[in-house]
């Protein structure tokens, strides 16, 4: 196993890592719902800035216009499937900060929190494919609209009356499948053709970009309200103008 490897795992443990720290302050503090919402909206924008300027581009680049747009396709149908199929066994409010989680759904929601976050972690992975450096924007992001998922999820876990531990078990977990899906994604696509390695990047923005419209951008406008339109706008503006520091 080489270096870019262990690096390859170790962002993403540091993008996955906010999960756990996300989960720890909604169970020990009492965070208000429009803060929540207000994360969130600036967390969703900084990941759709980073979904069409990282990913889709570096997707194109690597793979052409085909690998881009059949990548993307394929990411968005196979979330949406996955979803439809969590949302009718008990993961539906997985994201949801008021206890609208049934005491049955423990596997679901794990399952969809790591499925959640798998698109990104492989994401992270492959950019270091070929000599590539880290992009660290795509980390800033996926950290930032993290911390409100866990947030919102273990506050709404809490009150539907699952036990600290529980919850604390689920999101180490998730973060260290996390980490393992960044890891593996470097191992198994290093020496992939760059039509492969593009197809991927632009499958994970397609479930990236799903995510974000059918779960993370429903529940910051329900609990925040139509402001959080202009938080998700800066949001994408600041990742912006940082990637163009990169």
């Amino acid at each position: 196993m080489g270096v870019n490897a262990l690096w390859a795992g170790f962002w993403g443990l540091v993008g996955g890592i906010s999960l756990l720290l996300g989960a720890g302050v909604g169970l020990t503090m009492r965070v208000g719902q429009k803060a929540i919402a207000s994360v969130m909206a600036v967390g969703a924008g900084v990941l759709i800035s980073s979904v069409a300027f990282e990913l889709m581009d570096e997707a194109f680049r690597r793979g052409g216009f085909d690998a881009a747009a059949i990548g993307l396709i394929l990411g968005s149908l196979l979330y949406f499937a996955a979803d439809y199929f969590l949302s009718h066994r008990g993961g539906k409010h997985r994201k949801r900060s008021q206890g609208q989680q049934s005491q049955d759904a423990g596997v679901a929601i794990a399952v969809g929190a790591l499925m959640d976050g798998i698109p990104e972690s492989i994401a992270i992975g492959v950019s270091l494919i070929g000599g590539g450096s880290v992009g660290w924007v795509m980390v800033a992001a996926v950290f930032l609209s993290n911390v409100p998922e866990s947030l919102s999820s273990a506050t709404g876990m809490k009150k539907s009356g699952y036990s600290t531990h529980f919850i604390l078990l689920i999101w180490t977990a998730v973060v260290i499948l996390s980490a393992l899906a960044s890891l593996f994604g470097f191992l198994f696509l290093q020496h992939a053709s760059g039509n492969w390695i593009g197809g991927i990047q632009a499958f994970a923005a397609g479930a990236i970009l799903t995510m974000l419209s059918s779960t993370m951008m429903p529940e910051a406008f329900t609990e925040g309200g139509a402001v959080v339109g202009v938080l998700s706008t800066l949001g994408f503006l600041i990742a912006f103008v940082l990637s163009k520091f990169e």
